[in-house]
């Protein structure tokens, strides 16, 4: 059944996941696969490259939208060719485009990303255009942020804009959802009481908290420390191990696991649990958290199994290691959309 996305009468709210960010959410990027990673100085040999776009936030919205989610990105990019070819792409995928800027203060932010032959990344990012996104941006778009069903924000764009966005949404009554990447040793506290669910991974809740995540116990610890500081219900992602999440109403850490796939790219896998969250709070806000949790792995996992751009998924014929029944189990919910047995990675 095709969810129904939005409303005619302006009181109503509109069933729309809302993300605010900028172009380092919404980048060109360039990927590179080695054998192994480069050490400080070295040279190495790569197989593959591909040109794309990706960013977190853009990653995030396409990944709920392609789940089926009415979709608005609140961004900026530079008004040059990667800029125009990335606003193109959000249309071709269903993204609302609507708050999408152009400016000619900056050029669109970048990417580089290197793969080594495990799936393992490292990541450098140029913002660009991303941190010229400010308040007036968000006027422009209240409309659509305090009438959504849930705004995502992270912190790749100015703090203090992220934290102004989930404050209009929260006083709207708008569901949030906070990804702490990159993350932020002295974060401002208010990020943790105004986001109702609080997702990171381990790197980031060891920045956060100080307490270095290496196990499922390290993560109940630290998801414990986030909840003193006034989050709601905190979800710590842990790769191939799942999560673990944590609440105010349930205070004794739950581990959900993740399937096990062969990674051959760990890109933006992060960015898709987090997207595909973003729709399940949205659309199904009445399944049990454990449950969107549990699905959210299943489709995270799909984004490790092949090498792309940006980790956007289109449903395939192959097999790559999720059994036809485990699949079906897991998306039934939405045969609209997964007609077949996995998910591919596609460029956004």
């Amino acid at each position: 059944m095709q969810p129904e996305l939005l409303t005619s009468r302006s009181s109503q709210r509109l069933c729309r996941v809302i993300f605010p960010k900028s172009p380092i959410s919404a980048w060109a990027q360039w990927q590179s696969l080695t054998t192994r990673l480069p050490k400080a100085g070295e040279t190495v040999l790569g197989q593959k490259f591909f040109i794309g776009f990706g960013g977190k936030g853009a990653n995030q919205c396409v990944q709920s939208a392609r789940l089926g989610a009415k979709t608005s990105l609140i961004c900026k990019v530079g008004n040059d060719s990667f800029g125009n070819d990335y606003v193109e792409n959000l249309k071709k995928n269903g993204v609302s485009t609507a708050f999408v800027g152009q400016t000619t203060e900056a050029a669109t932010g970048t990417a580089s990303i290197i793969v080594n032959s495990e799936g393992q990344n490292v990541i450098v990012i140029v913002p660009g255009a991303n941190l010229l996104l400010n308040s007036e941006d968000l006027k422009r778009a209240s409309d659509v942020i305090c009438k959504a069903k849930v705004v995502v924000c992270q912190l790749e764009i100015s703090p203090a804009v992220s934290l102004e966005a989930l404050k209009m949404a929260r006083a709207s009554g708008v569901k949030t959802l906070f990804n702490p990447a990159p993350a932020l040793a002295d974060l401002d506290p208010q990020f943790y009481t105004h986001s109702d669910v609080f997702c990171c991974n381990e790197t980031e809740a060891e920045i956060l908290t100080g307490i270095p995540v290496g196990n499922l116990e390290d993560a109940g610890k630290v998801g414990r420390m986030l909840l003193e500081r006034g989050c709601k219900l905190v979800v710590v992602t842990l790769g191939a191990e799942g999560c673990v999440m944590i609440s105010v109403e349930e205070p004794i850490p739950k581990h959900v696991p993740a399937g096990k796939v062969r990674a051959v790219d760990t890109t933006g896998a992060g960015d898709s649990f987090v997207g595909a969250l973003a729709f399940y709070l949205a659309y199904y806000p009445k399944l049990p958290m454990e449950e969107m949790v549990r699905k959210c792995n299943c489709i995270a996992s799909g984004t490790i199994l092949g090498i792309s751009a940006s980790p956007v998924y289109e449903v395939q014929k192959e097999g790559h290691g999720l059994s036809q029944q485990q699949y079906f189990d897991e998306h039934t919910q939405f045969p609209q959309l997964f007609l077949s047995l996995d998910i591919k990675l596609l460029g956004c």
